[in-house]
């Protein structure tokens, strides 16, 4: 097969519409898979596909070259019509060598397309991969539609004129693969193009090779006769509106600000970088025009403790972390308990224990976030569903912070932080106001009094005269907040702080349920889970199948309705990435036997895994 593209005519190639494609990008960690797949993704969403994806870093940071844990991938789901997942399995793998292969191979669909850089299959990088043959040679691949091209040489071919060292032309391989892809699914280049000159404008060569690298790898899927259709996905029907591709970092960052603004108040943010929640932090330091306050502390603890004295200062206090961070911050969030002190705690959580996973999802710190401090220590916990659900739930934290002077959890993960989605901006008439309302009377100011409704003590601001108070750890006497070690006041004050909570309740709107109010299986779930069960029960439910689904935001206090749902139905599934957390505070809470469906591998649930879960409870009720 020639590779020379210069003078090749152009071939004949058929169309084949798709309604959607689910593609994953592997390659080293120095490959450029993230920026490959963002840069499609991008380019989806300006065509206006509905899409969803999932990076997926190396734990490794300096994972040997060509080694199995130093593969990075970015898999993406664009469709035309509404996707809730990035897809349970690729149907196309562009694998940028051997480790890349073998690490991904076993989540290609069957007779999916792999699309594989030959340059990279040296016996070395075999070895360093695990292969005692070439795959490429040995029929191992036989189930599926490959496609061999020497992408290094062809893209050092192409960068030959530009003047760039070997290591720059190595780095623009990315792009030559890019290319090829924008052909092979009919996606323009304008796009990304036009981020290489907007990223590179200070290095024109490097702009210019880049550029080079990605025309000549769309060229030559339109000149070679290895591809013989390349493939459509029209646009996607989507509510009206106006549309980015958002993270669920960026969406909580961007929520913040919002509830900041919404507030009247100013956000503040400590934080000590951590994966994958460091994100957020940088997303928050570009906001200065908003009046955000970004804070690195020297650790964890700072970070909390400063957001802690923001709050005690008027302002948004918020602080940012994932499993690990939470454990060091916890002294200090029982502080802000103690004091009635109105703290946001992002809650980005990863695989643990300890280290874990720094770099893959789960939703391990349901427990810890509602009962990891000493004593009785209530707070509220909310957690957002989608990347986009993000931003709603960010300004619903603070909602709750400021509304009932209590610090707040909010849980997302690794999926929801990294992952992307068309995200609709709202008008501002569609956003709750936030009533924030200081004491001011000196008269009539008691540190510790109770509004009748929230049980929230009131909020002053240091400095205001007459309104002198104090705050701290040791118990306080209700009213006054003088010190106090008397057994009735610290009974009195824990079941208060404990009703404060309860109370939130109240105020949240009635839970829904997708499908039947009542029936044989009721699946319920929290945080980013909620794409693959929506998306479980909608393919049974078309299948007549007796099955609906609550999906939780508010998990401290739960939904006041939700014990009454549970009793409607026969069974109650669970899906958790966790060993049963959820459904460990249902049993308890409602009596109701709630079975848990747990997956701890790094990796969000797949569709046809919850679907087969519910296939089998439900011929267990036959």
């Amino acid at each position: 097969m020639s590779t020379d593209t210069s003078t090749a005519p152009p071939v004949d190639h058929a169309i084949q519409e798709l309604d959607t494609v689910t593609i994953r990008f592997a390659g080293d960690s120095g490959d450029g898979m993230q920026l490959t797949g963002t840069q499609f993704t991008n380019t989806s969403a300006v065509l206006g596909n509905d899409i969803s994806t999932l990076p997926d870093f190396p734990a490794e940071i300096r994972a040997p070259a060509g080694s199995l844990p130093g593969v990075s991938g970015f898999q993406l789901n664009f469709s035309s019509r509404d996707v809730r997942t990035p897809g349970d399995e690729p149907d196309v793998l562009v694998a940028m060598n051997p480790a890349a292969l073998k690490v991904n191979l076993s989540d290609l669909v069957d007779g999916g397309m792999i699309i594989v850089n030959t340059d990279a299959f040296t016996p070395n990088n075999l070895r360093k991969a695990s292969y005692d043959t070439n795959p490429l040679e040995d029929g191992s691949l036989a189930g599926y539609r490959v496609f061999q091209v020497p992408v290094t040489s062809l893209t050092g071919r192409a960068l030959d004129e530009h003047g760039l060292g070997k290591k720059q032309v190595d780095r623009s391989k990315n792009f030559f693969a890019l290319g090829l892809m924008y052909w092979l699914f009919d996606r323009p280049l304008d796009q990304t193009l036009g981020w290489i000159h907007e990223k590179f404008g200070k290095t024109p060569e490097v702009a210019q090779g880049n550029e080079a690298a990605l025309r000549a790898g769309y060229n030559y899927g339109d000149t070679v006769e290895l591809f013989h259709t390349h493939y459509r996905v029209r646009k996607a029907e989507l509510a009206p509106g106006k549309y980015r591709k958002i993270t669920g970092n960026e969406a909580t960052a961007i929520g913040f600000v919002a509830a900041a603004e919404l507030a009247g108040r100013p956000l503040f943010y400590g934080s000590y970088p951590i994966t994958p929640a460091s994100e957020i932090l940088h997303e928050l330091s570009r906001h200065k025009n908003f009046g955000v306050k970004s804070f690195q502390a020297e650790d964890e603890i700072a970070a909390v403790c400063a957001a802690i004295g923001a709050s005690f200062t008027g302002h948004i206090g918020l602080t940012g972390t994932s499993g690990p961070g939470v454990a060091l911050k916890s002294e200090a969030i029982g502080l802000a308990v103690a004091t009635e002190l109105p703290l946001i705690i992002v809650n980005v959580q990863r695989g643990g224990p300890s280290t874990g996973l720094p770099t893959k999802t789960e939703q391990a710190d349901l427990l810890q976030s509602v009962f990891g401090r000493n004593g009785e220590c209530p707070v509220a916990v909310v957690a957002p569903a989608t990347p986009g659900e993000c931003f709603t739930m960010a300004i619903e934290a603070v909602r709750i912070a400021v509304n009932y002077m209590t610090p707040v959890f909010y849980l997302s993960d690794g999926y929801l932080a990294n992952g992307a989605e068309p995200w609709r901006l709202p008008e501002l008439s569609e956003l709750p106001p936030i009533s924030v309302t200081f004491a001011t009377d000196a008269e009539k100011y008691r540190p510790f009094g109770r509004n009748p409704e929230t049980l929230a003590r009131p909020w002053a601001i240091p400095g205001t005269p007459g309104l002198e108070h104090r705050i701290g750890g040791i118990e306080k006497q209700d009213i006054s907040g003088n010190v106090s070690y008397d057994p009735a006041n610290h009974e009195h004050m824990v079941r208060l702080r404990a009703e404060k909570i309860e109370r939130i309740a109240n105020g949240l709107p009635p839970t829904e349920i997708f499908g039947d109010p009542a029936g044989k299986v009721l699946v319920v779930g929290w945080g980013s889970t909620y794409g693959s069960i929506t998306s479980a029960v909608e393919r049974l439910r078309s299948q007549g199948k007796s099955v609906s689904s609550v999906h939780l935001r508010h998990l401290s206090p739960l939904p006041g309705d939700l014990g009454e749902i549970l009793s409607r139905f026969e069974r109650v599934l669970v899906p958790e990435m966790n060993l049963g957390q959820l459904a460990l505070l249902i049993r308890a809470r409602y009596l109701a036997d709630a079975v848990p469906f747990s997956k701890v591998q790094g990796r969000p649930f797949k569709i046809s895994e919850i679907v087969g879960r519910v296939d089998q409870m439900l011929e267990g009720l036959q």
